[in-house]
């Protein structure tokens, strides 16, 4: 028996050698390149599944953003859910590598040592356990290669994103600073200045407060319903709603692409500054259409206000007083070939002027570049006791004002002192109201020869010489009922900016550009007499209906459907994301992987 022993053992000995020896140096490279695979392979399902995910509640979920955020948008890929995707790589490979180790390990214990055949297949095991143990170096290098694939391509991507959100901000902040792109809230109560509005998203209405190029994205934010809105104005943003964020009241269509231009009427009680407005109105819409351009009204209410003011002129009626609540601007869209502007259009009570307190309110003086200031020729001090009697009851048969344009101006502009450039202005028109009565009086009969010299013959030389250092240019006008619309058109394009004519006389688009072929101390009027003027209803033969129409028109202009994904779905710019990295890591990763490789054999070799 001692011998069967010897021999049995002499037997297990030599098969121990030979697996030792054949059998394991196979089994270790067999097991490990198994294993290597086999974590490969997950992670390259796991890329798969994540990365081509269409849905947002796909393998790594995508966060819908909340419906009260300020802004709510999907981030931008590369900043926010390329990093999600990765962890969930991460959690879904190396768990699971780990589990499938310890089970395989767990599984070749249970089956092969079992005593008596544990001690014949022992090296076997301790091979097989060993190239599964082994595999976790070449693993991690893979993982390091991904990861740096990973990395690089996501740093990359924010180069390149970085570029595009610095060269859009750019070129957008010198298009408005070329065009002197001014934004500012119309209503009452508010009067903001705006560095940006609130802009509403057209399939889901929610405010986007920040739609500029930032880290929500460079040329597209993703709304949280999926629709895609620019991020500039010269890629479309301005046919998106906008909205005041200080009050949250709406804002005209194209703001942001055309200039603002505030033009507040300033002047006493009863000086005619409603009259004046709508005159000035009917004139820009006509001199606009004979110039090829247009000029409609942002909202229906203004055109109906209009309509129902020249009813009332050609009827030979007078206009109701305007309310003591702080104005409302009437929006005028004004397209041009010279040019284009959104015109407010201020007409304040004159009860709002004669208080300092209560032009403080009027922040939109604040905003404008141009002021027409209103003077009622009858409200001059020495104007009334050089009438005649029969003058005078010419005179009480018009509404005429109570407080001195001299006083109205210097309340004025001690106000305006309080801003930046102390109240200067580049333009400002002087108008005198009234003319069709003020002519038929012997101290007016030639006001409109010379309507400068005229004011400084009633005792306005102090307020003239004041507009004079206030302004850069100041122009005079003469204008009644019967002045015609040219004179006017011409006189309000200047105002703004806006050449009715087509030759350009003032201060258009270009920064910093404001000259006058005629001397600023010696504007004068065209206005002609009674025999060649226009009445109301001639150059104002706009019907209610063209109005209502032209208003929908300019509102219209905001209306614009968002291409975009369904809300269930993942942005596109995600999806794209999502595509280059798992290109990247199916070409690059084996790349980084192999030269990892031979840097490693290089460095133990």
């Amino acid at each position: 028996m001692p011998v069967v022993y010897v021999l049995l053992f002499c037997l297990w000995v030599g098969l121990v050698w030979v697996e030792f020896v054949f059998v394991v140096p196979v089994a270790v490279p067999v097991a490990l390149v198994a294993a290597t695979g086999a974590g490969i392979g997950r992670f390259a399902v796991v890329a798969w599944r994540t990365l081509t995910a269409v849905r947002l509640d796909g393998p790594s979920a995508v966060p819908r953003p909340a419906a009260d955020a300020p802004d709510p948008v999907y981030p931008q890929y590369l900043l926010d859910q390329v990093w999600r995707d990765a962890r969930t790589l991460t959690l879904r490979t190396i768990p699971w590598c780990l589990a499938e180790a310890r089970g395989a390990v767990t599984t070749l214990t249970a089956r092969m040592l079992p005593l008596p055949q544990g001690l014949a297949v022992f090296p076997i095991w301790l091979g097989l356990c060993a190239g599964i143990l082994l595999s976790a170096l070449p693993l991690a290098v893979a993982a390091v290669a991904f990861a740096v694939v990973t990395v690089s391509v996501a740093g990359a991507g924010l180069v390149a994103w970085s570029a595009c959100v610095l060269v859009l901000g750019t070129v957008e902040r010198l298009w408005t600073a070329y065009r002197r792109i001014l934004v500012a809230c119309p209503h009452p109560g508010c009067y903001e200045r705006l560095a940006l509005p609130a802009y509403a998203c057209p399939n889901c209405d929610a405010r986007h407060f920040r739609l500029v190029p930032n880290r929500l994205g460079a040329f597209r934010h993703v709304c949280r319903c999926g629709a895609r809105l620019p991020t500039t104005i010269l890629l479309g943003r301005f046919r998106l709603s906008a909205y005041c964020p200080h009050c949250g009241r709406p804002l005209p269509g194209r703001i942001g692409r055309a200039r603002v231009e505030p033009l507040p009427f300033v002047g006493g009680p009863a000086a005619g500054k409603t009259t004046l407005m709508f005159l000035a109105v009917r004139a820009l819409r006509a001199g606009a259409a004979a110039s090829g351009g247009r000029a409609e009204f942002v909202e229906a209410r203004d055109a109906g206000a209009y309509a129902d003011a020249l009813a009332e002129l050609d009827a030979g009626g007078r206009l109701a007083k305007t309310g003591p609540e702080l104005p409302a601007a009437t929006m005028l869209d004004v397209t041009l070939p010279a040019g284009h502007r959104i015109l407010y259009l201020f007409d304040p009570a004159g009860e709002l002027h004669t208080g300092a307190t209560r032009v403080e309110r009027l922040r939109y003086l604040d905003h404008g570049e141009a002021l027409l200031f209103v003077i009622d020729p009858f409200a001059l001090p020495e104007l009334r006791p050089a009438l005649s009697r029969e003058e005078r009851l010419l005179v009480e048969a018009t509404a005429t004002s109570e407080e001195d344009p001299a006083d109205t101006l210097q309340r004025l502009l001690a106000d305006l002192r309080s801003r930046a450039d102390q109240g200067r202005h580049r333009r400002i028109a002087v108008v005198v109201t009234k003319a069709d009565v003020l002519r038929r009086t012997s101290v007016g009969r030639d006001v409109e020869e010379d309507v400068r010299g005229w004011l400084e013959g009633v005792g306005l030389g102090n307020t003239i010489r004041t507009l004079d250092r206030t302004a850069g240019h100041v122009r005079y006008l003469a204008s009644g009922l019967d002045t015609p619309s040219a004179a006017l058109a011409d006189l309000f394009g200047w105002a703004v900016g806006l050449p009715i004519d087509g030759q350009d006389r003032g201060p258009a688009d270009s920064p910093g550009r404001a000259r006058d072929d005629r001397p600023a101390t010696t504007e004068r009027s065209g206005a002609a007499g009674p025999g060649t003027a226009e009445p109301p209803s001639a150059a104002g033969s706009d019907a209610a209906g063209s109005d209502a129409a032209g208003a929908g028109a300019a509102e219209g202009r905001g209306s614009w459907r968002a291409p975009g994904r369904s809300e269930r779905l993942v942005p596109l710019t995600y999806q794209l994301g999502r595509g280059v990295l798992l290109t990247a890591l199916v070409v690059l990763g084996p790349t980084a992987l192999l030269l990892l490789g031979l840097a490693g054999y290089a460095r133990f070799r």
